[in-house]
């Protein structure tokens, strides 16, 4: 993978549950992270004292987080709307030149911020709640 522009990562929420997805609006950093936890099972006979781990047994997850300022009152109103009815609802972050990863998430938390003089921002923490998939581009 080459460089990419950090403004093509894109995250994506469905819009109304029929698979709309639209782009958060407004964001101007985005940050995915994604997790396996691991399954220790050395024992006194593992080889050479080594750390063995049992593939496939932990369980994984994935988080989104993101901030911005106000730009789209219909992707901020969506997000306000599953924050406070707790849903969780699809959402899609766009890897450039690597794929797309989509699944449910679930809102923990929405910031809002602003100065005096400034314009007001927010950020949105998200977590996986259900299995991802992950498509090439």
């Amino acid at each position: 993978m080459v460089a990419q522009n950090g403004k093509d990562l894109l995250i994506k929420m469905d819009m109304d549950g029929t698979g709309t997805f639209q782009t958060i609006a407004g964001l101007r950093a985005q940050r995915l992270s994604l997790n396996a936890e691991s399954v220790d099972v050395t024992s006194l006979e593992s080889q050479g004292g080594w750390r063995e781990l049992l593939g496939g047994a932990g369980v994984k997850s994935a988080s989104i987080s993101g901030s911005g300022v106000f730009r789209d009152a219909a992707t901020d109103e969506r997000a306000r709307a599953v924050f406070f009815s707790s849903e969780v609802p699809d959402f899609q972050v766009v890897v450039p030149d690597f794929g797309i990863i989509e699944g449910p998430f679930m809102i923990t938390s929405i910031e809002y911020a602003g100065s005096h003089n400034g314009e007001a921002t927010y950020e949105l923490s998200l977590a996986s709640a259900g299995e991802l998939t992950f498509t090439a581009i």
